[in-house]
């Protein structure tokens, strides 16, 4: 759900058709509460003796630079038809403010944008004799003479800083800008004459207009559908082999990922003092993720003792025990809006016990087999096949398994060693920490893994302190270890290496940290 303007903003601008479709969306008013000054001699003091704005024009930047040729080959895969790709609107978080905005990753792919996108451009790529002509659309910032400069606290300079100028714009990004008002004209013309697709979840306002302009056309809109979504599949299909450029912005976040890491080793002993630590773990890394980078990839998974037993566990609201692991999944983004996603499972006292170190040592092992098997020409299914092998194994010697081994992994009749780690081993990684999702299931686990993409290998083994099918004493222990590696040509380049992951070296880097 995308945001709307707040019901006191007025403007001396037109208002653009797309703020008619946000402002069924509902964002609540804040008129009881404001008092802003509106006579004819405030308006003139506010619009008067300000500096010039800076006469210079930003340099395009390499992200930018790079999305050229994105922009062809998704032209060459559609000829004819307009394509609609939305950065994304402002969502409204508590009445009457907004989310920090984060842009819809197939916009930042093919503008390379990345941080710096104000909420509600639109790439519209309109087909031409030999391609496409790639346009922005954008809403720029209102001049000091307006009534948006000062009263608009969701747009205004005053209350959000200064926004780009369609010339600056222009430059940043090499794109010819347009204002945003002329968005439905630029959605709409010829429809009916000529194919139109959107990125369909990028912005639901957008995605209203359009479908709204289908209907009025005598378009079938399930038909429509299926165009958007092949549109938003081929952006799937590009993103999963990365150029060298990517790789850098990954290693980039990988290297701050770390940092925060150690961060958190250094925290410890203040989380174990504290009755919701894991909040502590959580705050700590996510300010190194804001001083190094546009922020969190994703939500910080600080999950000590049994939570580290809920994989997606984000309420952090739980002690850190002097004796508990503390499974810490969390990645920077950076500004170019690339993430990592690194697990590592540390124990809090510095030492694992004697029955963690069992489990560790298991997990690792299949992460070890995982990595063996990564390299162009394999398929992620096999790198999971690779680390279940190992699972299976070690869970039927510890006498977990009703059946064995070579039958819990028989993909029609077994799984049983799956109720200890339900989740699969890889995922690709990138500008989404999920990264190429719209792929089909098939292709996603089956298809050839080429140099240049990258992915995690994250085994895992979860026993819930409720399971009464484990021994009592790996009851409540959970135990992820998830690196992010790029397929090379012989093998795979493991991105977070420096991050120490055998037993004996995480108690030794341990030390090191927090001596």
């Amino acid at each position: 759900m995308t945001g709307v303007p707040s019901t006191t903003t007025t403007t001396t601008e037109p208002t653009p058709p797309l703020a008619v479709t946000e402002a069924t969306e509902g964002a609540a008013g804040t008129g009881a509460r404001s008092q802003r000054p509106s006579s004819a001699a405030f308006r003139a003091f506010v619009g008067s003796g300000w500096a010039p704005r800076p006469a210079a024009l930003p340099e395009q930047g390499e992200g930018a630079r790079r999305a050229v040729p994105r922009r062809e080959r998704l032209s060459a895969r559609f000829p004819g038809e307009r394509l609609v790709v939305p950065a994304g609107g402002l969502q409204v978080r508590s009445n009457d403010t907004d989310h920090r905005f984060r842009a819809h990753t197939a916009f930042a792919y093919l503008t390379g944008l990345g941080g710096a996108t104000e909420p509600g451009c639109v790439l519209v790529l309109e087909p031409v004799a030999d391609g496409h002509e790639a346009v922005l659309l954008f809403r720029p910032r209102a001049e000091r003479d307006t009534e948006e400069f000062y009263a608009d606290a969701r747009y205004g300079e005053l209350w959000v800083g200064t926004r780009q100028s369609l010339e600056e714009v222009t430059a940043a990004t090499g794109l010819p800008a347009r204002h945003l008002d002329e968005l439905s004209d630029a959605l709409t013309a010829d429809l009916g004459t000529i194919g139109v697709r959107v990125v369909r979840e990028a912005h639901g306002a957008v995605t209203d207009l359009l479908d709204a302009a289908r209907t009025a056309a005598g378009l079938d809109p399930s038909e429509a559908r299926d165009g958007d979504s092949g549109l938003a599949e081929e952006v799937s299909v590009m993103r999963c082999v990365k150029d060298d450029w990517e790789v850098a912005q990954l290693r980039e976040a990988v290297e701050a990922t770390a940092r925060g890491f150690a961060d958190v080793v250094r925290a410890l002993p203040r989380a174990a003092g504290h009755p919701r630590g894991e909040r502590v773990v959580e705050g700590v890394f996510a300010a190194r993720a804001r001083e190094e980078g546009n922020g969190v990839g994703y939500e910080v998974i600080a999950a000590a003792g049994g939570h580290a037993c809920t994989l997606h566990w984000i309420r952090n609201d739980g002690p850190v025990g002097e004796g508990d692991l503390v499974l810490v999944d969390a990645g920077v983004e950076v500004e170019s809006l690339y993430t990592a996603d690194v697990t590592r499972t540390l124990p809090v006292s510095g030492r694992f016990t004697t029955a963690q170190r069992k489990v560790y040592t298991a997990v690792l092992d299949a992460a070890d087999a995982a990595l063996a098997v990564a390299r162009p020409g394999a398929t992620i299914r096999e790198v999971h096949d690779a680390a279940m092998a190992v699972i299976a194994d070690r869970l039927a010697s510890w006498g977990l398994l009703p059946v064995p081994a070579e039958e819990s992994l028989d993909p029609t009749t077994g799984g049983q060693h799956r109720r200890w780690m339900v989740h699969g081993t890889s995922h690709h990684l990138g500008l989404d920490v999920h990264d190429c999702a719209r792929l089909a299931r098939d292709t996603y686990q089956g298809q050839a893994l080429q140099e240049g993409m990258v992915f995690t290998v994250e085994p895992g083994l979860y026993f819930r302190t409720d399971d009464l099918l484990v021994p009592e004493e790996l009851r409540g222990i959970g135990v992820r270890i998830e690196d992010d590696v790029v397929v090379t040509a012989d093998g795979v380049d493991n991105l977070s290496a420096m991050l120490a992951r055998d037993p004996d070296e995480v108690e030794a880097w341990m030390a090191r940290v927090q001596a």
